[in-house]
């Protein structure tokens, strides 16, 4: 599949979403919830505050967030697969306390009101996207002045370094020799080689940096996290 082609990149997750969660844990280790720490403690969530998580998937972030905004508060979970936000709701079903809300929309046009909201995550989001420029623009769009975002995504490390070089082979050998290899015990092969053709075109950190300010936020900082495998893009509106 192309990269970064909308329908493509639905139908991939229309397909992955009954395993995603099962798939993240065995991948990672179950690290990503620790990454995704490190992206909820840079937005600094409170009660009372609107918060809004793009390309939410199976909600697992969306529903950290909501068990911090209360009372008052409110999440809205975005994604433009139907699969994901069918799990990610039923998710949210076993705790009905929590203020949630799900959408099917796209990220790059939500159609949502300007600054609506106090803090925006984006977790393995803005890779997918056909126009990372485009999507820091509408995160930048959505958030009221002073509000924070955090952008959690894999890195694409710099081979011009040693350091860099060696970040780069590891994240070769894991994605051809661990994540395709798993994926085929699940008959998803195919989905998951996507990952190293979709890295081939991902904004490198500082390119993200640069997008981030020319989309208009004050502040733009990434943080490499797991060695240099996984990146951090905090933002301030």
């Amino acid at each position: 599949m192309k990269p970064g082609d909308p329908q493509a990149v639905r139908e991939l997750f229309e397909a992955i979403a009954p395993r995603y969660d099962q798939l993240n844990d065995w991948l990672s280790l179950g690290l990503h919830r620790l990454w995704k720490r490190q992206a909820v403690l840079w937005l600094r969530p409170g009660p009372g505050q609107h918060l809004i998580d793009l390309c939410c998937g199976t909600g697992d972030l969306a529903l950290v967030l909501a068990g911090k905004v209360r009372p008052g508060g409110q999440v809205l979970g975005l994604d433009a697969a139907a699969a994901p936000l069918q799990v990610a709701a039923a998710r949210a079903a076993r705790q009905p306390w929590l203020p949630l809300q799900w959408r099917q929309g796209d990220a790059l046009a939500t159609g949502l009101p300007s600054e609506s909201f106090d803090g925006a995550v984006m977790a393995y989001g803005l890779r997918n996207l056909a126009d990372p420029a485009a999507a820091l623009s509408e995160l930048r769009r959505l958030l009221r002045p002073g509000g924070r975002a955090a952008v959690l995504d894999f890195n694409r490390p710099d081979p011009g370094s040693p350091a860099g070089a060696a970040a780069a082979a590891f994240q070769r050998l894991y994605l051809r020799r661990i994540v395709v290899p798993t994926a085929r015990l699940f008959d998803l092969p195919e989905q998951y080689a996507y990952l190293e053709a979709s890295l081939q075109r991902f904004p490198s950190a500082a390119a993200q940096v640069e997008l981030a300010r020319a989309a208009g936020f004050r502040t733009a900082r990434h943080r490499s996290l797991a060695g240099g495998q996984m990146g951090l893009l905090q933002l301030l509106a």
